[in-house]
C-alpha cells in the first residue's frame, strides 16, 4: 500500500481528477443557471477540434512518425494548440510514442494494454512504474526550434492556451457569465474530453475491433473509435505501417486528420506526404488472412479431403496469378503516369482501362478464394 502511495504521479492525478471533477459536476451546474447557447457550443467546437487535431495531426502524425513536411505557420499553430491539450510538450509526448511502437505489448511499452484495460487509458498517467522515457528518442525534434520553443515554455502556455483564451473569448462576448461558461466548456470539459479522446487510442484501438493488416500486435482497426478519436481508430493498419500519414487508408474510411493533411498539402501548407504502395498494403491483408486461413485448417486436424484441398489450390493459385498480373499492370500504370507529357492522352487511357480489368479480376479471385476457405 505504502510503494503504490508514493508511485502516484501527484502533478498528474490531481489535474485529471479535479478537471473530470469540474465537468462532471460544474458544468451541469452552469448548464442548469445559464443553458447551453450557440456561442458556448461553437467555442467548445472549435477547441475540441483545435487541440485534437494539433494531438492527432501535430504530435501523432507530423512529429512522432514523420509522416509530411509541415510549413512554420502549421507546425506553430499544431504547437501552441496542442500545449492546450494538457498532454504534455510534443518532445515528452513524441518520446513515450515513439517507445510505444518500438516495444508494443511489452514491459517497456509505456502504456502496455497486456497490464491491463485501466493502466493503457490512464493507469500509466497516474502511477510511476518505471523512469521517465529519456529524450535520446527525440534527438530529431530536439534540433527544431519551434519544438525547443515550446518544451519550454510548455505550462504557462498551456494555461494561457487552454483556460485564459477561451475564458478571454467568452467575456468579450458576453461578460463575466459567458467567461465562466468558456472556461468550464471550452476550457474545463474540452480537456476532459480530448484526454480520454487520446486515452482510447492507447487502450480501446488495442481492445476491440479487427487486425486485417496484422495480428503481430494488439492494435486494432474501428471504424467506431476513428468517430471519436479523428481517425486514429483504424490502429492495426498504423501500426503496419506507421509511416503512412493516413490511418483510414481506404477511401471511404473516416479519418479527418488524413484529410486535414490532405487539404492543407494543396493549399501549399504541407508537403512530402508519405504513403505506403497499395500492393505492398494488399499484400499485407492477404499474408494476414493466409496466416488466419492456415490455422483454421490446422484446427481441423488437418482432416480435408482431397477435393477440398484441390478447390483451395486452384483459389490459391487463381489468387497469386491474378495478384502478379494486378502488379505488374499497377507497375505499367505507374510509370505511364510519370510519362504522361511524353505519351498520348489515348496511350494513358488504355492502360488506365487495363489497370482497372486487372483490378477487376483480382477483386474476383479474392474473392472466390476466401469463399473457398469458409468451412
Amino acid at each position: 500500500m505504502r510503494a503504490s502511495f508514493r508511485n502516484v504521479h501527484w502533478q498528474n492525478t490531481v489535474f485529471l481528477f479535479s478537471t473530470f471533477l469540474t465537468t462532471v459536476i460544474g458544468v451541469p451546474i452552469y448548464l442548469w443557471h445559464y443553458g447551453l447557447n450557440i456561442f458556448q457550443f461553437s467555442l467548445f467546437f472549435f477547441f475540441l477540434v483545435a487541440t485534437g487535431l494539433s494531438i492527432t495531426l501535430g504530435y501523432h502524425r507530423l512529429f512522432s512518425h514523420l509522416t509530411f513536411q509541415a510549413s512554420p505557420i502549421v507546425k506553430f499553430l499544431v504547437l501552441l494548440f496542442g500545449t492546450a491539450a494538457f498532454e504534455g510538450s510534443a518532445l515528452v509526448w513524441v518520446a513515450d510514442h515513439r517507445r510505444h511502437h518500438k516495444f508494443v505489448d511489452h514491459d517497456d511499452d509505456p502504456y502496455d494494454i497486456t497490464k491491463g484495460f485501466f493502466h493503457a487509458h490512464i493507469g500509466w498517467l497516474l502511477f510511476r512504474t518505471g523512469p521517465d522515457t529519456p529524450l535520446t528518442w527525440v534527438r530529431d525534434l530536439q534540433k527544431d526550434r519551434l519544438v525547443m520553443w515550446q518544451h519550454r515554455f510548455y505550462i504557462p502556455l498551456a494555461f494561457l492556451v487552454g483556460f485564459g483564451m477561451p475564458t478571454l473569448i467568452g467575456y468579450c462576448y458576453g461578460g463575466g457569465s459567458a467567461a465562466l461558461g468558456a472556461l468550464l466548456l471550452a476550457g474545463v470539459a474540452r480537456i476532459v474530453f480530448v484526454h480520454h479522446m487520446t486515452f482510447c487510442i492507447n487502450s480501446l484501438c488495442h481492445w476491440i475491433g479487427s487486425r486485417p493488416y496484422s495480428s503481430k500486435c494488439t492494435a486494432r482497426d474501428s471504424l467506431l473509435m476513428a468517430f471519436f478519436t479523428f481517425g486514429e481508430g483504424y490502429h492495426n493498419f498504423h501500426h503496419e505501417f506507421q509511416h503512412d500519414y493516413r490511418n483510414g487508408v481506404k477511401s471511404w474510411q473516416f479519418d479527418p486528420t488524413k484529410w486535414s493533411i490532405w487539404i492543407l498539402n494543396k493549399l501549399g501548407l504541407a508537403s512530402d506526404l508519405r504513403t505506403v504502395p497499395e500492393d505492398k498494403i494488399l499484400k499485407a491483408q492477404i499474408a494476414e488472412q493466409q496466416r488466419l486461413h492456415a490455422q483454421r485448417i490446422a484446427a481441423q486436424g488437418g482432416l480435408l479431403c482431397a477435393t477440398k484441398q484441390g478447390v483451395l489450390s486452384a483459389m490459391q493459385e487463381t489468387m497469386q496469378e491474378a495478384l502478379a498480373h494486378w502488379e505488374e499492370t499497377l507497375a505499367a500504370w505507374r510509370a505511364a503516369k510519370e510519362r504522361r507529357h511524353e505519351i498520348s492522352a489515348r496511350q494513358l487511357r488504355e492502360v488506365r482501362r487495363q489497370l482497372k480489368e486487372a483490378t477487376e479480376r483480382l477483386r474476383i479471385a479474392l474473392q472466390q478464394w476466401e469463399a473457398a476457405h469458409q468451412f
